[in-house]
């Protein structure tokens, strides 16, 4: 690990369980951003730390404004401080981290997001070890972009999950290596980041009329009108390497054309956690992509697509600049 000289850190607090305390209608977070630096007094050693209290709500309740109001954040200090860090919930950390890696491009300082699977106040709490290498990494001279970090784990924010509800290993990697780990509190890289040396683009719109619509056997192509009518695009999650059903007629099909006829956007990607998808492989995924001319996600994640989508409509709704950007990549998300 190589940390120079004390950075100067902002700690963003969001809420989520990290700050949560029983009630008697369960847990709500009720821990202040000086209350969770008080429970990890040693972190002091790595950096000077100022906190911030943005809001204080359940994960489950983050919506498009909340991000923007992270990136704004982060865009308002981003001259007064080396690094940034972020307690957030778990249930929708992935989108977030996801979202503020487009809301913040080429960004050369560390936005590290972190959060716990049990309160900072529980016993037997990963909320301090948390912590505590969320600390030592916005430290590490290395350290570039919005990252995950959990369980000693340093996860891409592009590429993350959430894949255990209880565990304290509660994220993964999806389809791109970890970026490294934390160990006897130093920095363990395998991914060398590249720090970037033009100053960062801050994003300040998003559109949040995205739909993911998860195919299941039998289901009716009607839903796309519906979709249409109340959404700009749809992210379509087919079945293993993708392809839409025909059911032996052309509904499906025609319901494709005038979706796309009003403008409105698809996206194809697929169930399958791991590998992507190739529509080119079957009949089923090949017509379809060849015939309409599809936009295909292969391995990115569903949190990063929608959130990618998100920002790339919160700029343009002309159909040949939502493709190019949707291709460009942006924080090893896509890999054409």
């Amino acid at each position: 690990m190589k940390i120079t000289a004390k950075k100067k850190v902002l700690l963003i607090a969001t809420g989520g369980t990290i700050a949560s305390k029983s009630t008697p209608n369960g847990l709500a977070p009720l821990i202040t951003s000086e209350e969770i630096i008080s429970y990890v007094p040693e972190i002091q050693e790595y950096c000077q730390i100022d906190t911030l209290q943005l809001f204080n709500i359940d994960s489950t309740n983050i919506y498009y404004t909340h991000w923007l109001a992270m990136a704004q954040c982060v865009e308002a200090h981003y001259n007064q401080y080396d690094a940034f860090v972020i307690t957030h919930g778990t249930d929708t950390m992935a989108y977030t981290a996801a979202a503020l890696s487009y809301l913040i491009q080429n960004n050369r300082k560390p936005v590290v997001i972190t959060g716990s699977q049990k309160s900072l106040a529980a016993q037997e709490s990963d909320a301090r070890q948390n912590l505590s290498d969320a600390f030592i990494y916005a430290s590490y001279d290395g350290a570039c972009g919005v990252h995950i970090l959990f369980d000693h784990k340093i996860l891409l924010g592009t590429r993350s999950r959430k894949t255990r509800t209880k565990s304290f290993n509660a994220f993964q990697s999806i389809d791109f290596p970890e970026i490294g780990i934390i160990r006897n509190h130093k920095v363990i890289p395998y991914v060398t980041d590249v720090i970037h040396e033009e100053a960062p683009t801050f994003y300040h719109n998003l559109n949040p009329n995205i739909f993911v619509l998860r195919l299941i056997p039998g289901i009716s192509p009607d839903i796309l009108q519906y979709i249409g009518e109340h959404y700009d695009a749809v992210v379509i999650e087919s079945f293993g390497v993708g392809g839409l059903p025909s059911y032996g007629n052309t509904r499906f099909e025609e319901a494709i054309h005038d979706f796309l006829a009003t403008g409105k956007t698809i996206i194809m990607s697929t169930q399958v956690p791991h590998e992507g998808s190739d529509m080119a492989v079957y009949q089923v995924g090949y017509y379809m992509k060849e015939r309409y001319d599809l936009i295909e996600a292969y391995s990115m994640t569903t949190e990063a697509i929608v959130t990618k989508l998100m920002w790339i409509l919160g700029q343009t709704k002309e159909p040949d600049e939502i493709r190019r950007l949707f291709y460009q990549p942006i924080m090893h998300d896509i890999i054409v």
